[in-house]
C-alpha cells in the first residue's frame, strides 16, 4: 500500500515534491483547446450571418459592389467583435477555474498546509473530510469515509471505504474524515479531471428568451411590410431582382446583428469587474437575478460574525477543574480539520500549557449528530471524550438535570455558544464535565451592510443551527428583526417569508427555506458552505458559496465568494443592477430604431412609390449604429433603489411610442424637406432620408439611455465619444458624399441635425419620462 515510503507522520520535504513532479507532472489534465481559426470561422454561420451572406451575393451578382462592400465589412466587423470579447470572455472563466481549483489540505514537512489540488504529486499524505472533492486517487491510511462516486460510475448510492481502500479522484466525501497517501495523480488517475470544478455551461439567460419573444414579433412586423411592398413593386411591373437586395437589408434591420457581442461583452465586463471586487461568478445568469433578488437569507457564522472564536469562560462541574475541561476539549479536536470550534479548543490548550496526549480514534463533526467525539489515552488510561451541543450531549449521556438547559440558557442571552464537555472511563460513567462559553463577535461592517441592503429594498434573514437565545441577541446587535423562528418539521411557507431568522436549524432545512420562499414568489438569495448546503444553493436564484465554503458548495453555487461578510454580496446586487439597466437601454434602443426604420422605408415606399434609400444606405446605419451602442455595455447608470424585475410589456410600449414619434418627426421632416428644400430634385432623397434616419438613431441613444430626463446624467466615456464620432462622421459623408451616398450642403444636413436633435430631446424625452413613470420601472 504505501508504495512511495513516505512517513506518516512527516509528509514529504520540497525536495522530494519537487523530484516527484518532474517524474509524474503536475496533478491536471491538459484541455484540448479549440482552434481559434475554427472559433472564428463560426461566427460567419448563424441565421444573421446567412442572411447578411444571401444579400453579400445578391449584391455581389448585381454588381452593387458599394453594397457588396458594406455588407463585408458588417459581416466582418460582427464576427472580429464578437471573437475577440468571447476570447475576453473566456480569459475570465480561465482565470475563475483556476481561483476556483480544487484546495485540500497535505502534509509537507511535518506541518499541515492548504495547496491547489493542481500540486499534489504521488506520496502525498492528504487530509479529506466530509464535504471535499477528492483531488487525486488515493488510499486510506485512517478512518472512514462514505463516498458518492456518481461522478465516476453513476450510481447515486454512496459507498464506504475502510483503511487501505481506494478512493478516486472527482469522488464526494458525504460523510467521515481520514488521512490518505496520494497513489496517482493527473492523467493516471482514475477520473483523470479534479482541476475543472466550476462547469462553463452558459444556460439560457431570461433577457435573451424575453428578446426573443419581441423579435419574433419585430420580424413579423417587418416580413409583413417588405411582402407588402414586394406586392406593389411586383403589380407595377418593376424588376424584383433589382429590389431583394434593399427587401433582405429591411429584414437584416429588424435582426439585433450586434446583440450577441452586447451581451458578450457586458457579461464578461460584468463578471470581470466582480473578480476585482472578490465575487466570481459560476453562473452567467446570477448577475442577471441579483438585480431581482428581494430576499437574502445569509448564515450567522462568518458572514454575519467573524468566524473567530475564542473560549471566553469555563465552567467546571462536579470537581472538574478548568484546566481539564479545556484538555478533554481539545482531545475531541482535530488540527487537520480546520475546524473553528476545534481550532478554539487547541489553541486554549497550547496557551494553558496542559500535559500530552494520544488520540486513537476521532468521529469529526457532523451536523446530523452535532458532536465530535474521540478514544484517547490520558496518563496511561484509555477515556471517551465527547464534546458538542447542550441538548445532544445531555441526551447522551442520560442526564436529566435542568442545570444544562439553563446554563446554555443564560450564557445564550449574552451572545455565548455553550460547548458541553463529557467524559467517560472504564471506572467512571459518561457524564457532562462542564460547559464552554465561545465568542463569535459580528463583523465591525455587518449592521452597517445589512442597513445599506434593507435599503436596497433586500429582506434579509438570518440562519444559524444556534439556539434562538443566541441567534437573538446576535440579531440585536446587527440591526437584524428580532422575529427569530426555530425551525420544526410543520413550519409553514406563510411563517418562513415573516420571520426575520431562523435558529437551530440543519443544513437540508435550507432547501425548504428556498422552496417555500419560491413558492411565495421571491427571487431568493442563499448563503452556504458545506456539502449538506449543495441542493439549496443550486435551488435558489442566487446561490452563494462564502469563502470558506467546502469543494462541492463552491460547484453547485452560482457565485462564489472570496472574501468574509456581506460586503461581496451588496457589490453582486449593485453590480447586477448596474448590468439589468445597460441591458433595458440596448432592448429599449434597438426596439425604437427598428420600428423607426422598417415602418418608416416601407410607408414611404407605399405613400411616395419610391424608396427613399438604398440597401447601401441602411447598412451603413447598421454599421454606423448597432456596432456603437455596444459601448452602451460601459455606460454609466445608477443601480436602481429597489429589486427589478422585467416588465416587458411596459417596455415594449415605451419602445413603441418613441419608435412612432420617431416615424411622425421623420415624415414631418421629409415632407418639409420635399415641399421647401427641394428635396428629390436638386437636393438627393437617398442621402437626405439616410441623414433622418441615422442623427434620429443617435439621439434615440441619448434619450433611451437615461430613464429620467435625458439631462441628469452624463454618458460614459466610451459610449459619449462613439456617439459624437458617430455625429462628425454622418456630417462629414453627407457634405462631401462618398461612393454610394451622395454629398449635398451642409446647411441641410445641420438643419437635419438640429431637428433631430430638437424633436428627440423636447418631445421624445419629456413623453418617455411620462410614461416611465406612470408606469414605475424607474
Amino acid at each position: 500500500m504505501n508504495d512511495f515510503k513516505t512517513d506518516l507522520k512527516r509528509g514529504l520535504s520540497a525536495d522530494e515534491v519537487e523530484r516527484l513532479r518532474k517524474q509524474y507532472g503536475y496533478n491536471e489534465i491538459q484541455e484540448e483547446k479549440e482552434n481559434p481559426l475554427l472559433s472564428l470561422g463560426g461566427k460567419f454561420w448563424g441565421t444573421t450571418a446567412w442572411m447578411l451572406e444571401v444579400t453579400a451575393a445578391l449584391t455581389f451578382v448585381l454588381k452593387n459592389y458599394l453594397d457588396f462592400y458594406i455588407i463585408a465589412a458588417l459581416l466582418v466587423v460582427n464576427a472580429v467583435i464578437s471573437f475577440f470579447q468571447e476570447e475576453r470572455a473566456s480569459g475570465a472563466v480561465n482565470l475563475l477555474k483556476q481561483s476556483l481549483q480544487v484546495k485540500c489540505r497535505v502534509l509537507r514537512s511535518s506541518k499541515w498546509i492548504v495547496e491547489d489540488a493542481k500540486s499534489l504529486v504521488p506520496g502525498d499524505v492528504i487530509r479529506i473530510r466530509s464535504g471535499d472533492l477528492v483531488p487525486a486517487d488515493a488510499t486510506l491510511v485512517d478512518g472512514y469515509l462514505d463516498v458518492d462516486q456518481s461522478v465516476l460510475t453513476g450510481e447515486s448510492i454512496s459507498v464506504v471505504r475502510k483503511n487501505g481502500e481506494k478512493v478516486y479522484s472527482g469522488s464526494i466525501i458525504k460523510k467521515g474524515e481520514c488521512t490518505a497517501m496520494v497513489t496517482a495523480t493527473g492523467s493516471a488517475t482514475y477520473f483523470g479531471k479534479t482541476a475543472e470544478l466550476v462547469q462553463t455551461a452558459t444556460p439560457k439567460l431570461h433577457i435573451n428568451e424575453v428578446v426573443s419573444t419581441v423579435l419574433k414579433w419585430l420580424l413579423t412586423i417587418a416580413i409583413t411590410l417588405v411582402a407588402v411592398s414586394l406586392v406593389v413593386w411586383i403589380l407595377r411591373g418593376l424588376n424584383v431582382i433589382s429590389i431583394l437586395p434593399l427587401l433582405l437589408v429591411l429584414l437584416i434591420a429588424a435582426i439585433p446583428v450586434a446583440l450577441p457581442a452586447m451581451f458578450t461583452v457586458s457579461m464578461a465586463l460584468g463578471s470581470m469587474d466582480l473578480i476585482k471586487k472578490g465575487i466570481l461568478v459560476t453562473r452567467l445568469s446570477s448577475i442577471e437575478d441579483a438585480a431581482s433578488m428581494d430576499i437574502l437569507c445569509t448564515d450567522k457564522t462568518g458572514t454575519i460574525t467573524q468566524n473567530r472564536l475564542t473560549i471566553e469562560s469555563v465552567i467546571p462541574l462536579d470537581g472538574y477543574s478548568e484546566d481539564q475541561i479545556v484538555l478533554y476539549g481539545a482531545m475531541a479536536s482535530s488540527d487537520a480539520n480546520n475546524d473553528a470550534i476545534d481550532s478554539a479548543f487547541l489553541e486554549e490548550y497550547r496557551k494553558r500549557g496542559l500535559p500530552a496526549f494520544s488520540v486513537e480514534k476521532f468521529v469529526p463533526f457532523d451536523p446530523s449528530t452535532r458532536r465530535t467525539e474521540s478514544d484517547a489515552i490520558l496518563d496511561g488510561k484509555e477515556v471517551h471524550i465527547m464534546k458538542g451541543a447542550v441538548k445532544t450531549i445531555a441526551a447522551l449521556v442520560q442526564s436529566t438535570s435542568r442545570e444544562p438547559e439553563k446554563r446554555m440558557v443564560d450564557l445564550a442571552a449574552k451572545g455565548y455558544r455553550t460547548i458541553a464537555v463529557s467524559f467517560s472511563s472504564a471506572e467512571e460513567k459518561a457524564k457532562i464535565a462542564g460547559f464552554v462559553a465561545l465568542y463569535d463577535p459580528p463583523r465591525k461592517d455587518s449592521r452597517a451592510l445589512i442597513s445599506e441592503l434593507n435599503d436596497l429594498g433586500i429582506n434579509v434573514k438570518m440562519l444559524t443551527g444556534d439556539s434562538e437565545e443566541i441567534a437573538m441577541e446576535t440579531a440585536r446587535q446587527v440591526g437584524l428583526g428580532l422575529s427569530i423562528t426555530p425551525v420544526h418539521e410543520g413550519i409553514s411557507p406563510e411563517t418562513i417569508e415573516k420571520s426575520d431568522g431562523f435558529s437551530e436549524i440543519y443544513p437540508e432545512d435550507k432547501y425548504k427555506i428556498v422552496k417555500a420562499l419560491q413558492q411565495k414568489h421571491h427571487v431568493t438569495g442563499m448563503t452556504g458552505d458545506g456539502v449538506n448546503d449543495a441542493p439549496a444553493l443550486k435551488e435558489a436564484e442566487v446561490g452563494i458559496a462564502v469563502s470558506t465554503s467546502t469543494d462541492v458548495a463552491k460547484a453547485a453555487a452560482s457565485a462564489v465568494l472570496t472574501k468574509e461578510g456581506l460586503e461581496n454580496i451588496v457589490d453582486l446586487i449593485k453590480d447586477g443592477r448596474a448590468i439589468y439597466q445597460r441591458v433595458v437601454t440596448w432592448v429599449l434602443n434597438k426596439f425604437a430604431r427598428t420600428i423607426e426604420i422598417v415602418v418608416f422605408v416601407s410607408v414611404a415606399f407605399l405613400i411616395l412609390g419610391n424608396y427613399i434609400v438604398s440597401a447601401f444606405d441602411i447598412l451603413l446605419t447598421l454599421f454606423l449604429i448597432d456596432f456603437v451602442t455596444i459601448s452602451l455595455s460601459t455606460d454609466k447608470v445608477r443601480p436602481s433603489k429597489k429589486p427589478e424585475s422585467w416588465h416587458i410589456t411596459a417596455l415594449v410600449k415605451i419602445a413603441a411610442v418613441i419608435g412612432s414619434m420617431t416615424i411622425a418627426e421623420s415624415f414631418l421632416w421629409l415632407f418639409l424637406g420635399i415641399k421647401f428644400l427641394s428635396v428629390g430634385n436638386q437636393v438627393p432623397m437617398y442621402s437626405f432620408s439616410f441623414g433622418i434616419i441615422l442623427y434620429f438613431g443617435i439621439f434615440t441613444t441619448f434619450v433611451t439611455r437615461e430613464r429620467r430626463h435625458f439631462w441628469s446624467s452624463m454618458p460614459g466615456k466610451p459610449l459619449f465619444i462613439a456617439l459624437m464620432a458617430d455625429v462628425f462622421i454622418v456630417l462629414a459623408i453627407e457634405t462631401i458624399g462618398i461612393p454610394g451616398v451622395a454629398a449635398m450642403p451642409a446647411w441641410i444636413t445641420l438643419l437635419t441635425l438640429s431637428f433631430a436633435a430638437l424633436m428627440s430631446f423636447l418631445v421624445n424625452d419629456s413623453i418617455k419620462s411620462i410614461m416611465i413613470r406612470s408606469i414605475k420601472i424607474v
